[in-house]
């Protein structure tokens, strides 16, 4: 059975639709985000990085990340996601950062190992929401991700 490796709760800015998360180490990741970014679908996976559409255009959005040592449980049964989906990601440096179009933000997901390849699977709430408000305002913690990693096995 997977065990939970360690949780990390995050704000993430979402600026155009989206955010992506990649690799620290440049040499990585051939394309950095937004470069080559196709808003369609819900995730999109790169070389060294994986980009996530968003419902609402310019907001904060909460995100909490798991690290399994195995594949864990779904989490449909936590919360009415109302997205997911699933992608790959090879980390050199055990870091991955935060980058919106407007570029880098502080927070990073730190994995327990470096030089690995993760599954990621992702999940989103207040979709819906978030569109209608971002209309208005620049709402706060409105739209919910969870991200669970773990590793494939060589």
């Amino acid at each position: 059975m997977a065990e939970l490796i360690q949780q990390q709760e995050l704000n993430v800015e979402v600026d155009f639709f989206g955010f992506g998360f990649q690799e620290v180490d440049d040499r990585f990741v051939p394309v950095g985000y937004p470069e080559g970014r196709v808003p369609e679908g819900f995730l999109a996976e790169h070389p060294g990085r994986i980009d996530v559409e968003s419902g609402g255009h310019t907001h904060t959005a909460s995100l909490t990340v798991e690290v399994w040592d195995a594949e864990p449980p779904s989490a449909e049964a936590r919360e009415a996601w109302e997205a997911q989906g699933e992608a790959r990601i090879r980390s050199a440096s055990g870091e991955l950062a935060f980058w919106a179009v407007a570029g880098p933000m502080p927070e990073y997901v730190r994995l327990p190992d470096v030089g690995r390849e993760w599954q990621v699977r992702v999940y989103c709430a207040g979709r819906e929401e978030v569109r209608r408000l971002t209309q208005e305002s620049v709402p706060e913690g409105v739209e919910r991700y969870l991200a669970q990693f773990w590793p494939i096995d060589a």
